[in-house]
């Protein structure tokens, strides 16, 4: 039994310490910067909104033409007719980020392990230096890379030869042109890659040295400690950095622009060119032909919004589940 004296304090210490969060609150600095970081956390909501609603003013004129379903749906895009249907547009950004996806993921992780676990401490600053170049370079150039380097690679080489080997697949079927999904969707590959890289890169520095220690005491490879410590720890910062990257391929402009073939068409094929929701927008905007055209236009940045929130959200999500499920080191 403890003595009475000791008691006595701790029950003073435990008096005193709901105390303390009301001396911060009536402190006038912590009152402020309380009051600052609400007011910038309101700002954001803030500017989100008015360019919800700016979109809206402009795209209004559009009510009078099409419904709204007909015009996510529909797959007709003839300004010169009235006819503005966004479901081809819609199709070729997720098909082009979602490649982008699947082909950047597995090189940036596999550049954060080797930096992180792996390569020795000369080589490290400089494959960092070059991750970071490539995260510099304007879209643009991208585009005229993928123009004239990408675009004639694929059309002489990798597409017939994909076409051999998956060509009963629907995704693999149809001429090799160079220009088309495939191409958008590996130069945006390289341009979200420094992104997932980097993060990946951060998030395998914050596991504790204990579970690769412990790995190995326990007779672990290194390959074996990286998957069945490392890996596990790090998934949730994964997961999120391969989402952060899917944010950024959905509203590319330039660089797909210049290789995607701009057809306003939905084909199953990889092979086939096609057309994104920012592309179309850049493309013709200086030109539109009317009142209605514009608002057309103006719809489509609506849409483009409206798939990138949804998408984030669906992205919260999935980085919550990950981070409940089991792993490696964690309680």
């Amino acid at each position: 039994m403890a003595p009475r004296g000791d008691q006595s304090g701790a029950a003073a210490v435990a008096e005193a310490m709901p105390a303390a969060p009301l001396r911060a609150l009536r402190n006038p600095g912590d009152r402020a910067w309380s009051a600052l970081l609400m007011v910038l956390g309101g700002a954001l909501l803030a500017v989100a909104g008015i360019i919800v609603l700016a979109l809206w003013d402009v795209a209004r004129p559009l009510g009078g033409v099409v419904s709204l379903k007909q015009f996510v749906t529909g797959q007709e895009w003839d300004p010169t007719s009235d006819a503005f249907g966004a479901l081809a547009f819609v199709y070729g950004t997720v098909v082009t980020s979602l490649v982008a996806v699947v082909v950047a993921v597995p090189v940036s992780v596999g550049l954060g392990i080797f930096l992180v676990e792996m390569a020795p401490a000369r080589v490290r600053p400089v494959v960092s230096f070059l991750i970071e170049t490539l995260a510099a370079i304007p879209s643009v150039v991208y585009g005229l890379w993928g123009l004239f380097v990408l675009v004639p690679w694929l059309r002489t080489s990798v597409e017939p030869l994909l076409g051999r080997a998956l060509g009963f697949l629907p995704l693999f079927q149809g001429p090799p042109i160079g220009l088309g999904y495939l191409a958008a969707g590996l130069i945006l590959a390289v341009m979200i890659l420094p992104t997932i890289a980097s993060i990946t890169i951060e998030v395998l520095r914050t596991v504790p040295s204990t579970l690769r220690e412990g790995a190995y005491g326990l007779g672990a490879t290194r390959w074996e400690a990286i998957r069945m410590a490392v890996l596990p720890y790090a998934r949730s910062g994964i997961v999120g950095g391969a989402l952060l990257g899917l944010g950024r391929a959905l509203g590319e402009t330039m660089a797909v622009t210049m290789v995607i073939g701009n057809s306003p068409t939905i084909q199953t094929s990889l092979f086939a060119p096609g057309y994104t929701l920012p592309s179309v927008i850049a493309n013709e905007f200086a030109e539109a032909t009317g009142e209605v055209h514009t608002a057309a236009l103006a719809g489509l940045g609506l849409v483009l919004f409206g798939l990138t929130v949804i998408l984030n959200a669906l992205a919260r999500l999935l980085v919550q589940a990950v981070g409940r499920g089991p792993a490696m080191g964690r309680p």
